[in-house]
């Protein structure tokens, strides 16, 4: 993660970031920040898989995490430090149908921060839903709902620790996942033989 000549509050969240443990099915990697929206950042892409290899098969969905550091401030932040956080996940059909999906989503997100006492305001955000027909070629995905949920909000403190938490969470959640230490449904019926 960067640190040179970094900011001493952007260290101080950093260190937040270090050290978490997640579930297995969550496999957290750092990628490239952006780089034109704060001049400090910081962010992890995590693949939802319920395989530790990342067998495609048991693909659940991905999710990102991504700080924002600006020691200036940014109006729309009203405040130094912003998280964004996105995630996707393949859902079925009649889920996806489902006129709720959306406030449903919405509320896996603000569930998670209130569940793990993440503080934060100036909450903003998306929820899509998308759905892909194939034509030719690959028939084996010929037709495929997703949901998208895209947000931001500003952390109250530089410990963004409880913040990670509740994005890990809601990952989970998004993706399909049940409580943790609960056995999971398979993502195909004929895996249960």
């Amino acid at each position: 993660m960067p640190e040179i000549n970094a900011p001493s509050a952007f260290v101080a969240a950093l260190d937040s970031l270090r050290g978490h443990s997640f579930r297995p099915e969550i496999h957290i990697v750092q990628i490239p920040p952006p780089k034109r929206i704060a001049p400090w950042a910081v962010a992890l892409q995590a693949e939802v898989n319920d395989s530790t290899v990342l067998d495609p098969d048991a693909y659940r969905g991905n999710a990102r995490f991504v700080l924002l550091h600006d020691p200036e401030g940014q109006p729309a932040w009203d405040g130094t430090f912003r998280i964004v956080c996105y995630a996707s996940a393949p859902v079925d059909r009649e889920i996806g149908d489902d006129p709720m999906l959306s406030e449903v989503a919405w509320a896996w997100l603000t569930d998670a921060l209130h569940g793990h006492e993440a503080e934060y305001h100036n909450l903003t955000g998306t929820v899509t839903r998308l759905y892909n027909e194939t034509f030719g070629g690959e028939s084996l995905l010929s037709s495929r709902t997703e949901v998208e949920l895209r947000a931001s909000w500003s952390p109250e403190d530089p410990d963004v620790s409880a913040h990670l938490q509740a994005w890990a969470a809601f990952a989970a959640e998004a993706c399909g996942l049940g409580p943790a230490g609960v056995s999971a449904l398979p993502l195909r019926l004929e895996e249960m033989e």
